[in-house]
């Protein structure tokens, strides 16, 4: 199979793909969503799909068992492996099929397969024929200048849209960072009042215990130990207010800087966010909910 028309394959269809799932989102969701892995109106993975159909399966076209079992067997061994990598690469699962029955790992399972493989016979025979046509007719010179463009495009988006996980990922580690620093501040605050006023408490029993058994003394005795422990018990209650003060100022810089944090969006954030409404994180699950409540809090 020539080059040139496998890579227009792949950027037809995975234009193709991206409005596929557009379509799907808006009948489901009621309103437009940029799916899709990249910024830009490409689905690489059905690119890829469906040239490595056309590549491998082209001389069975005519027999619709061989095609379609084909079809399902290379689009999901696709599947799987691009959603393996990307777990691996960036920490995070995209998509997730593991409640469907019939999955492997949530990568890939029966149902999509089944859809995949009879999507691939339909456009083999449907759709295919006619974009092979339409790059025969095109001239090659201006083929390879829209090869080329398109290419350079979807590599500098691809590049962009890396930065932008890869800033999402430091965004989260950091949430996670000061969220666990206001946990351990408050944690702070609550061991000091308790130890702090088991203090007082004892102390207030020394008072009283130094009272009952100074009765019987004189007077000046009994008042300079009242006075010596009504001071330590201040003492007390001022180192009280000093270190519960340090940790809630402590603790109110941090959660500043965690709002500042949440409210700092970056240019791909809020898209990828959107595409992928399903994402997890393999290390900042509860980090990643809390950051998409907060940016979809008014949506």
């Amino acid at each position: 199979m020539n080059l040139y028309f496998l890579l227009f394959y792949f950027i037809i269809y995975a234009f193709l793909g991206w409005c596929t799932e557009v379509v799907y989102a808006a009948v489901n969701t009621g309103r437009f969503v940029n799916r899709g892995f990249l910024n830009g109106p490409v689905c690489p993975v059905y690119g890829f799909g469906i040239a490595a159909i056309v590549a491998f399966l082209a001389p069975v076209s005519n027999n619709p068992a061989l095609l379609f079992a084909g079809s399902a067997l290379i689009t999901s061994v696709i599947e799987l492996i691009t959603g393996w990598i990307m777990e691996r690469a960036f920490h995070t699962r995209w998509w997730d099929y593991s409640a469907i029955p019939f999955n492997i790992g949530g990568y890939i399972c029966l149902k999509f397969s089944i859809a995949w493989g009879i999507a691939c016979v339909m456009i083999m025979n449907i759709i295919h024929p006619v974009i092979q046509d339409i790059i025969l007719k095109l001239d090659f010179r201006t083929g390879k200048v829209i090869l080329s463009v398109a290419l350079a495009a979807i590599s500098v988006d691809c590049v962009a849209t890396v930065q932008s996980v890869l800033k999402l990922n430091r965004q989260l580690k950091q949430i996670n960072y000061l969220a666990s620093k206001i946990k351990a501040l408050s944690d702070d605050i609550g061991q000091v009042l308790y130890s702090e006023s088991i203090s007082l408490m004892e102390k207030s029993e020394e008072v009283k215990t130094s009272f009952e058994e100074q009765k019987t003394s004189i007077n000046e005795l009994l008042d300079e130990k009242k006075t010596e422990a009504e001071n330590s018990i201040v003492k007390l209650k001022s180192n009280l207010n000093e270190r519960t003060s340090k940790l809630k100022s402590d603790r109110e810089s941090y959660a500043e800087k965690l709002e500042n944090l949440m409210n700092n969006s970056f240019f791909g954030q809020k898209r990828l966010l959107k595409a992928f409404p399903n994402l997890k994180h393999a290390n900042y699950t509860n980090d990643l909910e809390e950051l998409k409540k907060k940016i979809f809090k008014n949506k």
